[in-house]
Formats: C-alpha cells, sequence, structure tokens
C-alpha cells in the first residue's frame, strides 16, 4: 500500500528534517481514509485480531506536524488545539444521528450510518464505530478503540485510547456487547461479541477477571491482552486480601467476575437482570 509506505518512511524522519508539505498531505490522506472505514487502527484477520501500526504511526505523524490554533465558530464556543487535529463533518447522508448538546467527532474516526450519540459524547481520532452503536451521554470512544455493530455504551462508559506504543492494541468491543453505566474498559482490553459489563464495572490490563461459570481466571500477557469471553455478563465483585492486617480489618479488594454466559435468545438486559436476583 503506497500511503502505508509514505507514512512509514516519515514516521523515521526527524520533525526538523520533514517536507512539511508531503507529510500535511499523507496525514489528510489517512484521516480521510479512516473517515470512510478504508483503513483502520486495528482489525480481526485470520480468527485474531491484529493492530496496523503504520495507522498508528500517521496519526502520531499528524500530532507531531501540529500546531495550537484557535477554533471558534462564535465568541461563545472556541477551543484550541493542533491545527492538525480538526473536528470531523458530518453530512445528512452519513446517517448518523448526533442528538445538539456539546458532542465531537475528530476528523480520522470512523463513525458509520445508524450511529446515535447522546450529548455530551467523544469519538477521538483513529476510533472506529460500526453499524447502530448508541454512544450515551458522557460517553467516550478513545484513540483506536474498535467497537462493533450494536454496541450499546451507556452513560458515562469510558472506552480507553491506546496509541502509544504503537504495536500495542487498541481497546475491542466486539459486536453486540453490552457496556453498562459508568463503566471502564482500558489498555487493549478485548471485550467479545454478546457480551455483558454491568454498571460500574472496569477492566484495564492489571484486572483479572473470575469466571465463576468456567472457574477460570482471565489476566493479561506480555502476548495477549486481557479478553471478556464471548457472552460472558461481567458484575463488579470482591474477593478477601490475604494479608494480616486486611483479614484483621475485613477488607477486600475490587475484583470484577462472570457469573453467567448469555444464550441466543437472552438479550443483554434481561441477562443481567436475571444474573442479579
Amino acid at each position: 500500500m503506497i500511503l502505508q509506505h509514505i507514512i512509514e518512511q516519515l514516521y523515521e524522519q526527524p520533525a526538523d528534517k520533514l517536507d512539511r508539505e508531503d507529510a500535511l498531505h499523507a496525514v489528510h490522506q489517512l484521516k480521510v481514509a479512516l473517515n470512510n472505514g478504508e483503513v483502520r487502527a486495528a482489525e480481526h484477520r485470520a480468527g485474531a485480531w491484529n493492530v496496523n501500526t503504520w495507522v498508528k504511526k500517521g496519526i502520531l505523524l499528524a500530532f507531531r506536524l501540529g500546531t495550537i490554533k484557535e477554533y471558534a465558530s462564535d465568541s461563545v464556543f472556541q477551543f484550541f488545539d493542533k491545527d492538525t487535529m480538526a473536528l470531523r463533518q458530518f453530512n445528512l447522508s452519513d446517517a448518523v444521528r448526533i442528538v445538539p448538546g456539546g458532542s465531537c467527532v475528530r476528523d480520522g474516526a470512523y463513525v458509520a450510518s445508524g450511529v446515535v450519540m447522546m450529548p455530551p459524547a467523544y469519538v477521538n481520532i483513529g476510533a472506529y464505530v460500526d453499524e447502530h452503536t448508541m454512544i450515551d451521554s458522557h460517553a467516550l470512544v478513545g484513540s483506536c478503540a474498535q467497537i462493533g455493530k450494536r454496541v450499546h455504551l451507556s452513560a458515562s462508559a469510558q472506552v480507553g485510547g491506546v496509541l502509544e506504543p504503537v504495536g500495542s492494541m487498541p481497546v475491542i468491543i466486539e459486536d453486540d456487547v453490552f457496556v453498562g453505566g459508568n463503566c471502564g474498559v482500558y489498555e487493549g482490553t478485548i471485550v467479545q461479541r454478546r457480551a455483558v459489563l454491568g454498571a460500574g464495572v472496569i477492566v484495564t490490563g492489571s484486572t483479572a477477571v473470575y469466571d465463576l461459570v468456567r472457574e477460570q481466571v482471565y489476566k493479561k500477557s506480555s502476548s495477549e491482552p486481557l479478553i471478556i469471553p464471548e457472552g460472558a455478563v461481567v458484575v463488579s465483585g470482591s474477593r478477601p486480601i490475604d494479608q494480616p492486617f486486611a483479614k484483621e480489618h475485613q477488607l477486600s479488594i475490587y475484583s470484577p467476575m462472570i457469573i453467567k454466559y448469555r444464550d441466543e435468545r437472552t438479550d443483554a438486559a434481561t441477562a443481567l437482570e436475571h444474573s442479579l436476583r
């Protein structure tokens, strides 16, 4: 791919040695391709998720090239950002519903038809949001995060961005996942299709998830991210701390746990409701 080759060459050059016009042209081409969903920061190939490092390099190149400028539509609304980091412009033909009230999508993010954004919400550069996904109020889709079809990101859900190191897996939320209110999914976690994260569940690179159904513990390793299995229903829990002072004071530590699995006939809300009874 010609654009990939150009960006990889430009990325290795010191900022003061770059041909700025050529570099800006390459960054513009990359953002157009990202907006159209033609390239992605990560994609599913040969049965696994793979990082497209050159796409991340292009985004980092955009940051490197940019200088701070003032953006203002009037005397009330203004902001200050890199001149290579403008907001994405939508047309009615994009079939994306962005309810008024402060939501923003950065240029270089793919938002598919049928997506609904409730205010305020934010989608960062490099993100991919597939068809008919709901991004609720105060929800974040971080840089390079990959969100599947028919996902529900509830109010205040945070999907973290993973831009550096360039080889690191971004957060992946696969098709038909329900992410409850005030959830946080960070550090390259992969949530497989049809999983349910109950309100307040936090998963990071250092989180251990305990599967009460299969009697397994899921963790991130040196070669694999944390993976929430397909159809898992995850809720917030706790486990005791095996330390004298902690035992004396009956202390425990937060611990997400899988308490059941959805079947093909059970929707997310029903699965979660029945699990918590």
